[in-house]
């Protein structure tokens, strides 16, 4: 006995695992939002495969995350010299 029911290709299982795992709904209206069955969404999210793609998104997200505090860092430094070159100059 054959299991009917739709085919996805695993460019879909990818875009849809990388939907979920960016879009901050919940799973089972991401999985409604695409017209397949929560049960479907939720077995390609645990399986190995799509979890490279979970992990990839998270480390874009992390270097983007230490991009900006890098940023800020830097910015922080430049007051920190001007205000030393502010005070450490003497009056006359």
């Amino acid at each position: 006995m054959s299991k009917s029911g739709k085919r996805y290709s695993e460019e879909f299982r990818r875009d849809a695992v990388k939907l979920l795992a960016t879009s901050g709904q919940s799973l089972s209206a991401v999985a409604r939002n695409l017209g397949m069955s929560s049960k479907q969404l939720r077995a390609w999210r645990d399986s190995d495969a799509p979890i490279s793609v979970v992990r990839e998104e998270t480390t874009e997200q992390e270097v983007r995350r230490l991009q900006r505090e890098v940023d800020v860092l830097r910015q922080e430094r430049e007051i920190l010299k001007k205000a030393l070159a502010i005070f450490s100059d003497r009056p006359r």
